[in-house]
């Protein structure tokens, strides 16, 4: 029988990578930076794989909306401002949120902000761009929708000034806004829970208000479609084929069981209902309507009854509009005239947007950047929290694909906007707890780990998280109250691969060669088992890279770069002739060249470091069209084979300087 031979995965010519975008009213915490690495880490390999020119890499600060305004708001009030506009307070959180991530070694193609500067002015052209051909394609209506009022402050509210419960069965976030809790559920303003306006501190009332709506309930035929087709996938993960089909159910109304008398009174009031078959045991009911105009009837009636109920997930009609003052204008459409975009569509189309105005920024000419988003032979690969899978999925897809017309088509025509591909994460837990800056357990900030651990640490520890479908647990030894002082530290167990195996052997065969060859790369031969290790590792790390399994990445290069020091020790002792040490030298550095390619999307300043040190060509040496060759070829012909000098006791990937003082303090004690 042959063996069987996996073939290639096939990567698409040209790439967009895009990551979630944090609000212009805060820095970033861990979570923030942990999942856009995650991204920096596929845009750098897919840079090496087809080509840097060939790939763009973009996010930024989701400026507009509810959560800047009332950050904004509360800043302003306590006098903490000094004058600054909002526009001003949300620029000075963008360029500190930017430096973060170049702290990070997380490199952007272009970090925009959704209101400032160019991308800015773009971002107003996009986002009635796009109104307008969803619009032609008959999927904007006006709806009139419940919007709370504060009685005491004569206003409005925005999103983020009424708080209360979400109503969504079985839904854990610690605070329901206005329309949307702080895990992503959408809603209608009337099922909020017990709300409350944070102006006041007193119940708001409700108001009917007439916005634009995207009739996302509509597009379920077109969507079931969609994610059957991802489903069928391998770098699909299976959470979110689950957790995307929940929004397909028909509308449903969850009533507890001590309103079961209740609601026995007023149900022959209710629209028609199928009721599910009563669990005794359960601690409600389930009642379904086939349209979700039915079931907000019905709600209305149970409320006006003091009937308490909590709503399923469901497509509902997706805002677009509202009066809130910071936001994207939107040119008037059926007599709705003065209003803003809501803040979530036009966050996700904003990464075109960057797109755009990064392909202006290098010169290139007004329509390119369809060539990346409109193209059957371009992929855009989105990173975000589950959190926001029902945007990024139903709301998004809905949205691109309709802006193909009325009649969209699943596989859209060249010229069109693609399906995304989106790369979803499991939770990242702190402390094996859910934090979150608008909870009770709040992250710790990203800067706080800069002053224990290096950024390649850092990037190791959460590459290596399998969020594929888990939730992990973030436990930094420094932040645990409960860690003991021998207890080994989470963080920089997985940056030990660089700090500690990967600088032996890269020093190892340095000084080696530096006593035995003058420093001179000697004439050695490199055997077929090197060749085919090296070729195995590649194929592995490729395959797990195209799947998204990040974790599957690190354990392959983890065996990898181990068994270069393993090898190096089983064979020296026979290396007693310059010929068998010239050939073990070539063996050793063929292996070092091939780990040191796989990790640049992980490690990029340190494995440039090595590149130059060791004399490869700086064009070459990460191209993956070079990958499978002899390292020889790859060497930089103006070094002549000269090996950088390599001081005693010098790496090149260094721990941080908090831990060399600890290593100092515990040695002299």
């Amino acid at each position: 029988m042959e063996n069987f031979v996996r073939p290639r995965p096939q990567f698409p010519e040209r790439a967009v990578i895009t990551s979630g975008m944090p609000y212009g009213n805060k820095l970033l915490h861990y979570g923030h930076v942990g999942m856009t690495l995650r991204a920096d880490v596929f845009a750098r390999f897919m840079r090496d794989r087809i080509g840097k020119d060939n790939v763009v890499f973009v996010s930024g600060t989701d400026c507009y909306g509810s959560p800047a305004m009332e950050s904004y708001r509360k800043l302003r009030e306590e006098g903490k401002l000094d004058g600054k506009t909002i526009a001003d307070y949300v620029e000075e959180n963008h360029l500190k949120q930017k430096q973060i991530f170049k702290d990070f070694e997380i490199g952007f193609n272009f970090y925009g902000a959704s209101a400032i500067g160019r991308a800015g002015q773009i971002h107003k052209e996009t986002s009635k761009y796009f109104i307008e051909k969803l619009h032609e394609a008959g999927m904007v209506s006006v709806h009139s929708s419940w919007q709370f009022y504060d009685e005491k402050f004569d206003c409005l509210l925005n999103g983020r000034q009424v708080v209360g419960k979400c109503p969504i069965e079985g839904c854990q976030s610690e605070k329901g806004y206005a329309d949307e809790c702080d895990l992503g559920h959408q809603y209608l303003p009337q099922d909020l829970i017990n709300p409350i306006s944070t102006l006041s501190g007193e119940t708001p009332k409700l108001k009917k208000i007439e916005n634009l709506y995207f009739d996302l309930e509509k597009c379920t035929p077109i969507l079931s479609e969609w994610i059957d087709s991802i489903a069928r996938n391998s770098d699909t993960p299976s959470f979110m084929v689950k957790e995307i089909k929940e929004f397909f159910k028909k509308p449903e109304i969850y009533i507890k069981r001590e309103f079961f008398d209740a609601f026995e009174r007023v149900k022959d009031k209710l629209p028609q209902f199928t009721e599910l078959e009563r669990n005794e045991k359960a601690p409600s009911m389930t009642i379904v309507f086939e349209k979700l105009e039915e079931r907000e009837k019905a709600c209305e009636i149970l409320a006006q009854n003091d009937i308490r109920y909590r709503t399923g997930k469901t497509l509902t009609p997706f805002r677009l509009t509202g009066d809130i003052s910071w936001g994207v204008p939107c040119p008037e459409i059926d007599g709705i005239k003065d209003q803003t975009f809501y803040v979530w569509p036009e966050s996700l189309w904003a990464p075109i947007t960057f797109t755009k105005a990064y392909l202006e920024s290098i010169g290139k000419e007004e329509n390119e950047w369809k060539k990346f988003w409109c193209s059957k032979n371009a992929k855009v690969y989105q990173f975000l929290g589950e959190d926001n899978l029902y945007f990024y999925g139903p709301a998004q897809q809905a949205l691109f694909l309709y802006m193909q017309g009325k009649e969209p088509k699943l596989d859209a025509d060249e010229g069109q906007l693609q399906i995304t591909k989106i790369n979803p994460i499991k939770s990242i837990l702190y402390m094996n707890q859910k934090a979150s800056s608008s909870g009770s357990l709040k992250p710790p900030m990203a800067t706080e780990f800069l002053k224990y651990y290096t950024p390649e640490q850092f990037r190791m520890h959460f590459l290596a998280m399998n969020l594929t479908n888990n939730n992990v647990s973030l436990a930094p030894k420094v932040f645990d109250p409960e860690a003991k002082e021998d207890d080994l530290d989470p963080m920089v167990s997985e940056g030990n691969l660089l700090t500690n195996v990967y600088n032996r052997i890269l020093r190892t065969v340095f000084y080696s060669t530096q006593n035995n060859f003058d420093g001179i790369i000697p004439n050695g031969e490199i055997s077929q088992q090197t060749m085919e290790e090296c070729k195995k590792t590649i194929l592995d790390v490729e395959r797990f890279m195209y799947d998204k399994k990040f974790h599957q990445v690190y354990n392959a290069l983890d065996v990898f770069v181990r068994n270069i020091n393993k090898c190096w020790v089983k064979e020296i002792n026979n290396a007693t002739t310059p010929e068998n040490l010239a050939n073990l030298t070539a063996n050793t550095l063929q292996r070092i060249f091939v780990a040191n390619i796989l990790l640049h999307p992980i490690a990029p300043s340190g494995t440039e470091n090595v590149a130059d040190y060791i004399g490869l060509n700086k064009e070459k040496c990460f191209d993956w069209n070079n990958i499978f060759l002899p390292f020889y070829d790859v060497l930089d012909e103006k070094r002549a084979r000269k090996l950088t000098f390599l001081k005693e006791k010098e790496d090149f990937f260094k721990r941080h300087q908090y831990q060399l003082d600890l290593l100092a303090k515990k040695q002299e004690n």
